[in-house]
């Protein structure tokens, strides 16, 4: 058995409108003309998954630099058919790969409803975790609240010191 060949390409004006057909069926919520004009202008932050050719999944996200340097996670996602086979790892793993080889972001995030377990087990395999609710973040799905996932690249900085402080203590 031939093993199967997955890739990851970029989004362009010719393949725009399959971003537009997989997030209409994988996920609930609906992306504006905006979306997907800024998708047209990420360059590495947002991909189109390949599975033997076939457009099966997207990665797409945005530098947010509101509090920090982020990287925001706006969607990724599989068609059902073609989970499991490692292609959210790989587009998981390219986004991580991004800000590592970038070396300037503090963390990278995203939102996932409530009740979505699947997937978030997904990222605590990444190392994500739970950091925050969002009450009401999804407008007309329920549940409309989400968890903020968020995985550290540094440790957070508070008035130029470290949150987490260690007690260790000194010999002299």
């Amino acid at each position: 058995m031939t093993r199967a060949k997955l890739e990851l390409g970029e989004i362009t004006h010719h393949n725009i409108k399959q971003l537009k057909r997989l997030n209409t069926v994988v996920f609930p919520v609906s992306y504006n003309e905006k979306f997907y004009k800024d998708v047209l202008e990420a360059g590495e932050l947002a991909k189109l998954a390949y599975y033997n050719d076939i457009v099966v999944g997207a990665v797409c996200c945005r530098i947010d630099q509101e509090i920090g340097r982020r990287l925001y996670i706006m969607t990724l996602g599989c068609l059902s058919q073609y989970r499991r086979l490692g292609i959210g790892s790989m587009m998981v793993e390219h986004v991580l790969n991004y800000v590592e080889n970038d070396g300037t972001f503090d963390s990278v995030y995203l939102h996932v409803q409530l009740n979505n377990d699947s997937a978030i087990k997904f990222y605590k395999k990444f190392g994500f975790e739970i950091v925050e609710t969002k009450e009401h973040y999804y407008k007309r799905i329920e549940p409309a609240d989400a968890y903020v996932l968020e995985k550290r690249l540094r440790p957070k900085t508070i008035n130029g010191k470290n949150e987490h402080h260690s007690n260790t203590l000194k010999k002299d």
